[in-house]
């Protein structure tokens, strides 16, 4: 290959190359060279693929790599590599291994001494924490949200007292749930940005308080469709310093039937929370 980052050796190289996430501008004039000169192209989905690459003009060879079959797949491309070959990687929009296929592969590869080359390109999470106007000096990616309630309200109780901009990606079906959720931990004052239809003709960055965003999305289903990426300002203990909503709820069911010590000290190993913090919030809110 000629990229200047290809190995001069017996071994092949694997590329990983993110493709657009929408405007089919966003493709770099290097993953499109790399596209070209490799041996076989490594893709989420052939069909979705063979549409990017026709557009491109690029014929070269696609081969299946996805969730269900990544694992039994790896290995072959590995030894493809062994044996020379170069392989571009791609997901189905954006850079893969970003809550996309790859983390088998590119982890043989590393184990097997293989060089694996990354090209920067389009990533929604990295596009939408850049223009939602939340703090971006300190922040995680999550993934994808539970598909339950419970395992959803765990996951924002984990995150509750966490000062970084966490990251998620959710489905249009779940949104107005997963919300829901995050209301009844997080609470209303909680500022969320809402990305969605990235790159695309009916983009939409929204943010504003939790208590506001909800019904805003319920004003208009249209508000709801499409890939989203939906960012979550870090705690503030200024503004943040109640007690998430539904850590009150549980207290004031205990202390219907347990004095409020001992409702503390329950909802305290419930919520992995400081008894104290609890027995005081009972004390001004519910006696």
């Amino acid at each position: 290959m000629t990229d200047n980052n290809s190995l001069e050796s017996s071994v092949g190289t694997l590329f990983i190359v993110p493709t657009p996430i929408g405007n089919l501008g966003d493709i770099t004039q290097r993953a499109i060279e790399v596209l070209n000169q490799v041996d076989l192209i490594a893709a989420e989905d052939t069909r979705h693929t063979g549409r990017l690459l026709s557009h491109l003009n690029i014929s070269t060879r696609t081969f299946a790599l996805h969730d269900h079959n990544e694992q039994q797949k790896a290995q072959v491309l590995v030894e493809r590599l062994l044996s020379g070959q170069n392989i571009g990687l791609v997901s189905d929009a954006g850079t893969p291994l970003i809550s996309d296929p790859g983390y088998h592969l590119v982890n043989q590869c590393r184990s097997a001494g293989i060089r694996v080359v990354p090209l920067p390109g389009a990533c929604a999470v990295i596009a939408a924490l850049s223009a939602s106007g939340l703090p971006s000096d300190r922040f995680s990616f999550e993934g994808f949200l539970p598909p339950k309630s419970k395992g959803r309200r765990d996951k924002f109780m984990s995150l509750a007292k966490v000062e970084r901009t966490c990251i998620f990606y959710e489905s249009p079906h779940r949104i107005l749930d997963s919300l829901d959720d995050m209301l009844a931990i997080l609470g209303e004052d909680r500022q969320v940005v809402l990305a969605r239809e990235l790159t695309k003709t009916f983009e939409t960055i929204q943010g504003m308080p939790l208590g506001e965003l909800i019904p805003w999305l319920n004003e208009d289903s249209n508000r709801i469709r499409g890939e989203m990426v939906l960012l979550v300002h870090g705690h503030r203990e200024q503004a943040d310093n109640e007690l998430p909503e539904e850590v009150k709820r549980t207290l004031g069911i205990l202390v219907k039937e347990l004095p409020l010590k001992k409702a503390a000290a329950l909802a305290s190993e419930i919520y992995n929370l400081k008894k104290n913090a609890l027995y005081k919030w009972g004390l001004e809110n519910l006696s």
